[in-house]
């Protein structure tokens, strides 16, 4: 008879707390991991073995066929956490395949006209970057129902990312703002710095122009004096355009004169 299981158990072992025919010592969960869903195959998905195999049990090719479909209806559970979908298979080995919410890209399920009148099908589940079917839940009871309870998973989980993502776009434009408002400051610190080097350099430029003019008159103050006391030397003025050969003059007797 087919065990169909919805719970809302958290905790690392489960198998005390499903239904006593499942055996789930093979299902660890993670911490804050819950069971949303826990079934084996429908039981009338034996009816074509036991068809097929009545008749030839006869001859004694029915029997394992019989007790193959008995033995992987008892040994096959499917479970649906608030993270991921299980899958165990396996009656002499043991077989458990797991894939999580977020790597779940498409889902669908189908049903045979038998399984359509009586009740089960499978539902198909696909990941992103995977080459089809990566999960099958086969034969299971409502596949509609279950393929609609893994899209609500998965829409859960993703408006949460999104809701994350929001917020984490929030934060980042606050620090962002931030960034810029301190930008801004050191920016007019900056300009300010530079007028304020550039009015000193204004000052110090001014009274080195002040400075210079003053040497500059000083030296025409004394070239002057120099011409004025040549003028005296000869008893006359000396026309200004005689002033420089004859200082020239004067200059050159000194440096090669003898000592």
């Amino acid at each position: 008879m087919s065990e169909e299981v919805s719970q809302d158990v958290s905790g690392r072992n489960v198998a005390d707390t499903a239904d006593a025919d499942l055996d789930l010592d093979w299902l660890t969960l993670e911490e804050g991991e819950s069971i949303q869903w826990v079934s084996t195959p429908h039981q009338y998905s034996m009816i074509p073995a036991f068809v097929i195999g009545i008749p030839l049990s006869i001859i004694l090719i029915g029997i394992p066929i019989i007790v193959g479909s008995y033995l992987r209806y008892t040994n096959t559970n499917y479970v649906i956490t608030n993270r991921g979908l299980y899958s165990k298979r396996g009656i002499i080995s043991m077989n458990v395949q797991q894939i999580g919410f977020e790597k779940v890209q498409n889902t669908s399920y189908s049903q045979s006209a038998l399984g359509s009148s009586l009740g089960y099908g499978s539902v198909d589940i696909s990941t992103a970057g995977g080459s089809g079917v990566e999960l099958q839940f086969r034969s299971i009871p409502n596949p509609a129902s279950v393929q609609e309870l893994v899209a609500r998973e998965i829409d859960t989980r993703r408006q949460g990312d999104s809701d994350s993502t929001s917020n984490t776009d929030d934060v980042l434009d606050a620090i962002l703002q931030e960034l810029q408002t301190i930008r801004s400051a050191v920016t007019d610190d900056e300009t300010n710095s530079d007028t304020e080097g550039i009015r000193l350099a204004g000052n110090h430029t001014s009274a080195k122009q002040v400075s210079d003019n003053e040497d500059s008159e000083d030296r025409w103050a004394t070239s002057g004096d120099f011409y004025s006391m040549m003028s005296a030397s000869f008893g006359r003025e000396v026309p200004d355009s005689q002033q420089l050969p004859i200082a020239s003059e004067l200059v050159s007797a000194l440096l090669f004169s003898p000592l």
